[in-house]
């Protein structure tokens, strides 16, 4: 039987696996490379952390920005569209110096 040479064996670890929470990602660019940083907000806290950074040629970041397009699309057939809460600014709406509601 024929090898197909095209297949390639990617390994996930148990700690990769379990992912890392992210509500904002940071991108930027330069001639050579896209760099995307994903950060943990949380409310009431004016510090964040980068919990994890992607860096990418722009041929790979385009093929990224196709593949997440694809998978919307995809996702929205089954679930409806997805509804994007925003402030003015296009950030998510939070307060970061805590809770506002109240009982």
């Amino acid at each position: 039987m024929a090898e197909n040479k095209n297949q390639i064996n990617i390994e996930l670890s148990d700690e990769i696996a379990e992912g890392i929470y992210s509500n904002l990602a940071i991108i930027t660019h330069s001639h050579s490379e896209f760099v995307v940083d994903f950060v943990k907000l949380m409310p009431g806290v004016q510090k964040a952390k980068v919990k994890s950074r992607i860096i990418l040629t722009p041929e790979h970041a385009k093929r990224l920005y196709k593949a997440l397009a694809d998978n919307i699309k995809k996702f929205e057939s089954i679930h409806g569209t997805i509804k994007e809460s925003t402030g003015g600014d296009g950030m998510p709406p939070f307060t970061l110096g805590g809770p506002t509601a109240q009982a």
